[in-house]
Protein backbone atom coordinates (compact mmCIF):
# COMPACT_ATOMS: atom_id res chain seq x y z
CA UNK A 1 0.00 0.00 0.00
CA UNK A 2 1.32 3.46 -0.95
CA UNK A 3 0.59 6.14 1.67
CA UNK A 4 1.02 9.93 1.42
CA UNK A 5 1.13 12.02 4.61
CA UNK A 6 0.57 15.78 4.33
CA UNK A 7 2.48 17.97 6.80
CA UNK A 8 5.92 18.65 8.19
CA UNK A 9 5.85 18.61 12.00
CA UNK A 10 6.22 16.33 14.97
CA UNK A 11 2.62 15.21 14.59
CA UNK A 12 3.26 14.05 11.04
CA UNK A 13 6.44 12.25 12.16
CA UNK A 14 4.37 10.42 14.79
CA UNK A 15 1.76 9.54 12.15
CA UNK A 16 4.46 8.34 9.75
CA UNK A 17 6.02 6.17 12.50
CA UNK A 18 2.60 4.64 13.26
CA UNK A 19 1.97 3.95 9.56
CA UNK A 20 5.47 2.46 9.18
CA UNK A 21 4.63 -0.14 11.85
CA UNK A 22 1.86 -1.50 9.60
CA UNK A 23 2.84 -4.53 7.50
CA UNK A 24 0.47 -3.12 4.87
CA UNK A 25 2.61 0.00 4.28
CA UNK A 26 4.86 -0.69 1.30
CA UNK A 27 5.85 2.90 0.50
CA UNK A 28 5.37 6.09 2.54
CA UNK A 29 5.65 9.60 1.11
CA UNK A 30 5.41 12.86 3.05
CA UNK A 31 4.81 16.35 1.67
CA UNK A 32 6.78 18.34 2.56
CA UNK A 33 8.09 16.33 5.55
CA UNK A 34 11.25 17.02 7.54
CA UNK A 35 14.64 15.43 8.20
CA UNK A 36 13.31 12.89 10.71
CA UNK A 37 10.35 11.86 8.57
CA UNK A 38 12.83 11.47 5.70
CA UNK A 39 14.39 8.52 7.53
CA UNK A 40 11.18 6.45 7.24
CA UNK A 41 9.46 8.05 4.24
CA UNK A 42 10.31 9.74 0.97
CA UNK A 43 9.87 13.48 1.43
CA UNK A 44 8.37 15.40 -1.47
CA UNK A 45 8.95 19.17 -1.88
CA UNK A 46 5.26 20.10 -2.09
CA UNK A 47 3.68 22.48 0.42
CA UNK A 48 0.65 21.44 2.44
CA UNK A 49 -1.48 24.17 0.79
CA UNK A 50 -0.46 23.33 -2.80
CA UNK A 51 -3.63 21.34 -3.43
CA UNK A 52 -3.21 20.96 -7.19
CA UNK A 53 0.33 19.64 -6.85
CA UNK A 54 -0.60 17.26 -4.02
CA UNK A 55 -3.49 15.87 -6.02
CA UNK A 56 -1.39 15.51 -9.15
CA UNK A 57 1.39 13.76 -7.19
CA UNK A 58 -1.05 11.34 -5.58
CA UNK A 59 -2.50 10.42 -8.97
CA UNK A 60 0.90 10.14 -10.63
CA UNK A 61 2.26 7.82 -7.91
CA UNK A 62 -1.02 5.86 -7.64
CA UNK A 63 -1.24 6.66 -3.92
CA UNK A 64 -3.68 4.32 -2.19
CA UNK A 65 -4.29 6.52 0.85
CA UNK A 66 -3.54 10.11 1.83
CA UNK A 67 -3.53 11.16 5.49
CA UNK A 68 -3.81 14.92 6.05
CA UNK A 69 -2.11 15.84 9.31
CA UNK A 70 -2.35 19.64 9.38
CA UNK A 71 -5.26 21.95 10.13
CA UNK A 72 -4.76 24.51 7.34
CA UNK A 73 -5.23 22.11 4.39
CA UNK A 74 -8.18 20.44 6.13
CA UNK A 75 -9.96 23.75 6.75
CA UNK A 76 -9.01 24.84 3.23
CA UNK A 77 -10.68 21.84 1.60
CA UNK A 78 -7.84 19.53 0.52
CA UNK A 79 -9.92 16.43 1.32
CA UNK A 80 -12.73 17.66 -0.95
CA UNK A 81 -10.32 18.35 -3.79
CA UNK A 82 -8.60 14.97 -3.55
CA UNK A 83 -11.90 13.09 -3.25
CA UNK A 84 -13.18 14.91 -6.33
CA UNK A 85 -10.13 13.54 -8.17
CA UNK A 86 -11.11 10.00 -7.16
CA UNK A 87 -8.46 9.67 -4.43
CA UNK A 88 -8.85 7.97 -1.06
CA UNK A 89 -8.08 10.41 1.74
CA UNK A 90 -8.38 10.52 5.54
CA UNK A 91 -9.56 13.69 7.21
CA UNK A 92 -12.71 15.82 7.44
CA UNK A 93 -14.10 17.63 4.42
CA UNK A 94 -14.08 21.41 4.46
CA UNK A 95 -17.66 21.70 5.75
CA UNK A 96 -16.76 19.48 8.74
CA UNK A 97 -13.28 20.90 9.40
CA UNK A 98 -15.04 24.17 10.25
CA UNK A 99 -15.39 22.58 13.69
CA UNK A 100 -11.81 23.79 14.19
CA UNK A 101 -11.71 26.44 11.50
CA UNK A 102 -14.26 28.70 13.22
CA UNK A 103 -14.49 28.99 16.98
CA UNK A 104 -17.74 30.95 16.55
CA UNK A 105 -19.23 28.03 14.60
CA UNK A 106 -18.16 25.46 17.20
CA UNK A 107 -19.49 27.56 20.10
CA UNK A 108 -22.82 28.04 18.34
CA UNK A 109 -22.98 24.29 17.63
CA UNK A 110 -22.41 23.48 21.30
CA UNK A 111 -25.08 25.95 22.39
CA UNK A 112 -27.62 24.58 19.89
CA UNK A 113 -27.06 20.94 20.86
CA UNK A 114 -26.58 21.52 24.61
CA UNK A 115 -22.95 20.36 24.69
CA UNK A 116 -21.32 21.70 27.88
CA UNK A 117 -19.01 24.67 27.26
CA UNK A 118 -18.22 28.11 28.66
CA UNK A 119 -20.76 30.94 28.25
CA UNK A 120 -19.73 33.19 25.37
CA UNK A 121 -20.61 35.84 22.78
CA UNK A 122 -19.36 36.21 19.18
CA UNK A 123 -18.30 39.56 17.70
CA UNK A 124 -17.57 40.89 14.20
CA UNK A 125 -17.23 44.53 15.31
CA UNK A 126 -14.44 45.52 17.71
CA UNK A 127 -16.53 48.41 19.08
CA UNK A 128 -19.34 46.05 20.03
CA UNK A 129 -16.80 43.74 21.68
CA UNK A 130 -15.38 46.64 23.71
CA UNK A 131 -18.88 47.70 24.80
CA UNK A 132 -19.66 44.13 25.89
CA UNK A 133 -16.52 43.99 28.02
CA UNK A 134 -17.75 46.92 30.12
CA UNK A 135 -20.37 44.63 31.69
CA UNK A 136 -18.44 41.36 31.56
CA UNK A 137 -17.08 39.60 34.64
CA UNK A 138 -13.29 39.37 34.72
CA UNK A 139 -11.21 37.42 33.93
CA UNK A 140 -12.36 36.64 30.39
CA UNK A 141 -10.96 34.65 27.50
CA UNK A 142 -10.60 36.19 24.03
CA UNK A 143 -10.32 33.85 21.05
CA UNK A 144 -9.55 34.71 17.45
CA UNK A 145 -12.20 32.92 15.41
CA UNK A 146 -9.94 31.30 12.81
CA UNK A 147 -6.74 29.24 12.80
CA UNK A 148 -3.85 30.83 14.68
CA UNK A 149 -1.36 27.98 15.24
CA UNK A 150 -2.73 27.40 18.73
CA UNK A 151 -1.76 30.93 19.78
CA UNK A 152 -4.91 32.99 19.13
CA UNK A 153 -6.22 32.80 22.70
CA UNK A 154 -5.73 35.56 25.28
CA UNK A 155 -6.61 35.21 28.97
CA UNK A 156 -7.30 38.69 30.33
CA UNK A 157 -7.40 39.36 34.08
CA UNK A 158 -8.57 42.99 33.96
CA UNK A 159 -10.89 45.14 31.84
CA UNK A 160 -7.91 47.11 30.51
CA UNK A 161 -6.13 43.88 29.48
CA UNK A 162 -9.30 42.68 27.75
CA UNK A 163 -9.72 45.94 25.83
CA UNK A 164 -6.10 45.76 24.72
CA UNK A 165 -6.73 42.15 23.67
CA UNK A 166 -9.64 43.18 21.45
CA UNK A 167 -7.41 45.76 19.77
CA UNK A 168 -4.63 43.18 19.35
CA UNK A 169 -6.90 40.58 17.75
CA UNK A 170 -9.45 42.61 15.79
CA UNK A 171 -7.72 45.90 14.96
CA UNK A 172 -3.98 45.18 14.91
CA UNK A 173 -4.71 41.74 13.39
CA UNK A 174 -1.87 40.06 15.27
CA UNK A 175 -3.28 36.70 14.17
CA UNK A 176 -4.17 37.87 10.67
CA UNK A 177 -7.58 37.10 9.17
CA UNK A 178 -8.22 34.71 12.08
CA UNK A 179 -9.11 37.85 14.05
CA UNK A 180 -11.84 39.12 11.72
CA UNK A 181 -14.29 37.55 14.17
CA UNK A 182 -13.74 36.98 17.85
CA UNK A 183 -15.25 34.96 20.67
CA UNK A 184 -15.38 36.35 24.21
CA UNK A 185 -16.08 33.64 26.75
CA UNK A 186 -16.17 33.17 30.49
CA UNK A 187 -12.96 32.10 32.17
CA UNK A 188 -13.17 28.53 33.42
CA UNK A 189 -10.96 27.00 36.07
CA UNK A 190 -9.95 23.37 36.49
CA UNK A 191 -7.67 20.75 34.98
CA UNK A 192 -7.24 20.69 31.22
CA UNK A 193 -7.35 17.32 29.49
CA UNK A 194 -7.00 16.46 25.80
CA UNK A 195 -8.87 13.51 24.32
CA UNK A 196 -8.29 12.36 20.73
CA UNK A 197 -10.85 10.29 18.85
CA UNK A 198 -11.38 8.53 15.54
CA UNK A 199 -14.71 9.26 13.83
CA UNK A 200 -16.38 7.73 10.76
CA UNK A 201 -19.34 10.11 10.44
CA UNK A 202 -21.55 8.19 12.87
CA UNK A 203 -19.36 6.20 15.26
CA UNK A 204 -16.70 7.66 17.55
CA UNK A 205 -13.88 5.70 19.21
CA UNK A 206 -11.89 7.38 21.96
CA UNK A 207 -8.08 7.19 22.13
CA UNK A 208 -6.04 7.53 25.31
CA UNK A 209 -6.22 10.86 27.15
CA UNK A 210 -3.34 13.33 27.31
CA UNK A 211 -2.43 16.67 28.86
CA UNK A 212 -0.55 19.43 27.04
CA UNK A 213 1.63 22.26 28.37
CA UNK A 214 1.00 25.37 26.26
CA UNK A 215 3.05 28.06 27.98
CA UNK A 216 6.65 28.60 26.90
CA UNK A 217 8.27 28.63 30.34
CA UNK A 218 8.32 26.58 33.53
CA UNK A 219 5.44 27.06 35.93
CA UNK A 220 3.06 27.81 33.04
CA UNK A 221 4.69 31.20 32.53
CA UNK A 222 5.48 33.00 29.29
CA UNK A 223 3.65 33.15 25.98
CA UNK A 224 1.27 30.58 24.53
CA UNK A 225 2.96 28.13 22.17
CA UNK A 226 1.87 25.25 19.97
CA UNK A 227 2.77 22.98 22.93
CA UNK A 228 5.97 22.47 24.93
CA UNK A 229 5.29 18.90 26.01
CA UNK A 230 2.59 16.46 27.01
CA UNK A 231 1.87 13.25 28.85
CA UNK A 232 -0.55 10.35 28.45
CA UNK A 233 -2.74 9.13 30.00
CA UNK A 234 -4.02 11.91 32.25
CA UNK A 235 -4.61 10.71 35.82
CA UNK A 236 -7.33 13.36 36.08
CA UNK A 237 -9.35 11.71 33.31
CA UNK A 238 -11.24 9.32 35.57
CA UNK A 239 -13.86 6.70 34.72
CA UNK A 240 -16.49 9.13 35.98
CA UNK A 241 -15.24 11.90 33.69
CA UNK A 242 -15.10 9.45 30.77
CA UNK A 243 -18.68 8.29 31.33
CA UNK A 244 -19.97 11.90 31.45
CA UNK A 245 -18.08 12.90 28.29
CA UNK A 246 -19.24 9.85 26.33
CA UNK A 247 -22.84 10.66 27.18
CA UNK A 248 -22.87 14.46 26.89
CA UNK A 249 -19.92 15.48 24.68
CA UNK A 250 -18.34 12.90 22.35
CA UNK A 251 -21.27 11.23 20.62
CA UNK A 252 -23.31 14.43 20.96
CA UNK A 253 -20.71 16.30 18.88
CA UNK A 254 -20.63 13.64 16.16
CA UNK A 255 -24.45 13.54 16.05
CA UNK A 256 -24.64 17.36 15.95
CA UNK A 257 -22.29 17.56 12.96
CA UNK A 258 -24.29 14.89 11.13
CA UNK A 259 -27.55 16.72 11.91
CA UNK A 260 -26.06 19.90 10.45
CA UNK A 261 -25.29 18.10 7.19
CA UNK A 262 -21.58 18.14 8.00
CA UNK A 263 -20.72 14.49 8.75
CA UNK A 264 -17.27 14.33 10.30
CA UNK A 265 -14.77 11.67 9.23
CA UNK A 266 -11.28 11.83 10.66
CA UNK A 267 -9.89 12.78 14.05
CA UNK A 268 -11.66 15.04 16.55
CA UNK A 269 -9.48 16.44 19.30
CA UNK A 270 -11.52 17.42 22.36
CA UNK A 271 -9.88 20.03 24.58
CA UNK A 272 -11.68 19.66 27.91
CA UNK A 273 -11.75 21.64 31.15
CA UNK A 274 -12.64 19.64 34.25
CA UNK A 275 -14.59 22.30 36.15
CA UNK A 276 -16.44 22.14 39.48
CA UNK A 277 -19.62 21.89 37.40
CA UNK A 278 -18.30 18.93 35.40
CA UNK A 279 -16.32 18.57 32.16
CA UNK A 280 -16.79 21.30 29.55
CA UNK A 281 -15.40 21.73 26.02
CA UNK A 282 -12.65 24.33 25.71
CA UNK A 283 -12.05 23.75 22.00
CA UNK A 284 -12.27 21.29 19.15
CA UNK A 285 -9.49 20.46 16.72
CA UNK A 286 -10.15 18.59 13.49
CA UNK A 287 -6.92 16.55 13.52
CA UNK A 288 -4.36 14.89 15.79
CA UNK A 289 -2.93 17.21 18.41
CA UNK A 290 0.70 18.24 18.31
CA UNK A 291 2.42 17.14 20.56
CA UNK A 292 -0.44 14.91 21.83
CA UNK A 293 -0.01 12.55 18.86
CA UNK A 294 3.59 11.93 20.01
CA UNK A 295 2.43 10.31 23.28
CA UNK A 296 -0.85 8.72 22.12
CA UNK A 297 0.11 7.01 18.84
CA UNK A 298 3.21 5.18 20.20
CA UNK A 299 0.90 3.53 22.76
CA UNK A 300 -1.76 2.43 20.22
CA UNK A 301 -1.64 -1.31 19.49
CA UNK A 302 -3.93 -1.20 16.46
CA UNK A 303 -2.67 -1.13 12.89
CA UNK A 304 -2.98 2.56 12.00
CA UNK A 305 -4.03 1.82 8.43
CA UNK A 306 -6.81 -0.52 9.55
CA UNK A 307 -8.31 2.16 11.79
CA UNK A 308 -7.99 4.92 9.19
CA UNK A 309 -9.67 2.83 6.51
CA UNK A 310 -12.48 1.88 8.89
CA UNK A 311 -13.14 5.60 9.39
CA UNK A 312 -13.21 6.27 5.65
CA UNK A 313 -15.52 3.32 4.96
CA UNK A 314 -17.93 3.99 7.84
CA UNK A 315 -17.25 0.74 9.70
CA UNK A 316 -15.49 2.04 12.78
CA UNK A 317 -18.14 0.32 14.90
CA UNK A 318 -16.42 -2.95 13.99
CA UNK A 319 -13.08 -1.81 15.45
CA UNK A 320 -11.86 -1.91 19.04
CA UNK A 321 -9.09 0.54 19.87
CA UNK A 322 -6.44 -0.99 22.13
CA UNK A 323 -3.71 0.93 23.96
CA UNK A 324 -0.73 -0.30 25.94
CA UNK A 325 -1.17 -0.33 29.71
CA UNK A 326 1.66 2.12 30.30
CA UNK A 327 2.42 5.83 29.98
CA UNK A 328 4.35 8.24 27.76
CA UNK A 329 5.81 11.72 28.21
CA UNK A 330 7.00 14.08 25.46
CA UNK A 331 9.40 16.96 26.14
CA UNK A 332 9.73 19.53 23.34
CA UNK A 333 13.21 20.88 22.59
CA UNK A 334 12.72 24.36 21.15
CA UNK A 335 14.80 27.17 19.72
CA UNK A 336 15.57 29.98 22.15
CA UNK A 337 13.17 32.86 21.46
CA UNK A 338 10.24 30.66 20.37
CA UNK A 339 7.36 31.47 19.92
CA UNK A 340 8.40 35.01 18.88
CA UNK A 341 11.72 34.98 16.98
CA UNK A 342 14.59 32.53 16.82
CA UNK A 343 17.59 31.58 14.72
CA UNK A 344 17.74 28.48 12.50
CA UNK A 345 20.45 26.33 10.96
CA UNK A 346 22.19 24.92 14.04
CA UNK A 347 23.48 21.36 13.76
CA UNK A 348 21.69 18.76 15.90
CA UNK A 349 23.94 16.13 17.45
CA UNK A 350 23.20 12.90 19.32
CA UNK A 351 20.21 11.75 17.27
CA UNK A 352 21.88 8.36 16.78
CA UNK A 353 21.35 7.67 20.50
CA UNK A 354 17.71 6.87 19.79
CA UNK A 355 18.46 4.10 17.28
CA UNK A 356 16.97 0.75 18.29
CA UNK A 357 16.12 1.93 21.84
CA UNK A 358 12.79 0.35 22.76
CA UNK A 359 10.28 2.82 24.18
CA UNK A 360 12.24 5.96 23.20
CA UNK A 361 11.39 8.24 20.27
CA UNK A 362 12.73 11.48 18.84
CA UNK A 363 10.04 13.08 16.69
CA UNK A 364 11.29 15.85 14.42
CA UNK A 365 9.25 19.04 14.20
CA UNK A 366 11.46 21.83 12.84
CA UNK A 367 14.44 20.14 11.18
CA UNK A 368 15.95 19.77 7.73
CA UNK A 369 18.81 17.86 6.15
CA UNK A 370 21.64 20.10 4.96
CA UNK A 371 25.00 18.99 3.62
CA UNK A 372 24.91 15.61 5.31
CA UNK A 373 23.89 17.15 8.64
CA UNK A 374 20.52 17.64 10.32
CA UNK A 375 19.95 21.24 11.40
CA UNK A 376 17.27 23.24 13.19
CA UNK A 377 14.56 24.71 10.98
CA UNK A 378 11.80 25.91 13.30
CA UNK A 379 10.71 27.03 16.75
CA UNK A 380 9.78 23.63 18.06
CA UNK A 381 12.66 21.44 16.87
CA UNK A 382 12.29 17.98 18.43
CA UNK A 383 9.79 16.09 20.56
CA UNK A 384 11.61 13.63 22.81
CA UNK A 385 9.15 10.93 23.89
CA UNK A 386 9.68 8.05 26.28
CA UNK A 387 7.42 5.35 27.66
CA UNK A 388 7.38 3.97 31.18
CA UNK A 389 5.34 1.60 33.31
CA UNK A 390 4.04 4.67 35.17
CA UNK A 391 3.78 8.36 34.34
CA UNK A 392 6.56 9.13 36.81
CA UNK A 393 8.85 6.58 35.14
CA UNK A 394 8.00 7.87 31.67
CA UNK A 395 8.77 11.41 32.81
CA UNK A 396 12.15 10.35 34.22
CA UNK A 397 12.94 8.49 31.00
CA UNK A 398 11.90 11.41 28.76
CA UNK A 399 14.08 13.93 30.59
CA UNK A 400 17.02 11.51 30.55
CA UNK A 401 16.59 11.07 26.79
CA UNK A 402 16.39 14.83 26.28
CA UNK A 403 20.04 14.94 27.38
CA UNK A 404 21.05 12.66 24.50
CA UNK A 405 20.64 15.37 21.87
CA UNK A 406 21.92 18.92 21.57
CA UNK A 407 21.82 21.99 19.37
CA UNK A 408 22.90 25.58 20.01
CA UNK A 409 20.33 27.95 21.58
CA UNK A 410 18.19 25.04 22.73
CA UNK A 411 15.65 25.37 25.52
CA UNK A 412 12.93 23.25 27.09
CA UNK A 413 10.56 23.25 30.02
CA UNK A 414 11.70 21.24 33.03
CA UNK A 415 8.27 20.65 34.54
CA UNK A 416 6.43 18.66 31.86
CA UNK A 417 4.19 16.23 33.68
CA UNK A 418 4.87 17.74 37.09
CA UNK A 419 1.09 17.75 37.67
CA UNK A 420 1.31 13.95 37.74
CA UNK A 421 2.66 14.18 41.30
CA UNK A 422 -0.49 16.04 42.36
CA UNK A 423 -2.86 13.33 41.08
Amino acid sequence: MKVLIVGSGGREHAIAAAVARSPRADQIYCAPGNAGIGQIAECVPIGAMEFDKLTAFAKEKAIDLTIVGMDDPLVGGLVDEMEAAGLRVFGPRKNAAILEGSKAFSKDLMKKYHIPTAAYENFDDPQEALAYLETAKMPVVLKADGLALGKGVLICQTLEEAKEGVRTIMEDKKFGAAGNRMVIEEFMTGREVSVLSFVDGRTIKIMSSAQDHKRALDGDQGLNTGGMGTFSPSPFYTDEVDAFCRKHIYQATVDAMAAEGRPFKGVIFFGLMLTEDGPKVLEYNARFGDPEAQVVLPRMKNDMLDVVEACIDGRLDQMELVFEDNAAVCVVLASEGYPVSYEKGFEITGLENFADKEGYYCFHAGTKAEGGRIVTNGGRVLGVTAKGATLQEARTNAYAAAEWVHFDHQYMRHDIGKAIDEA
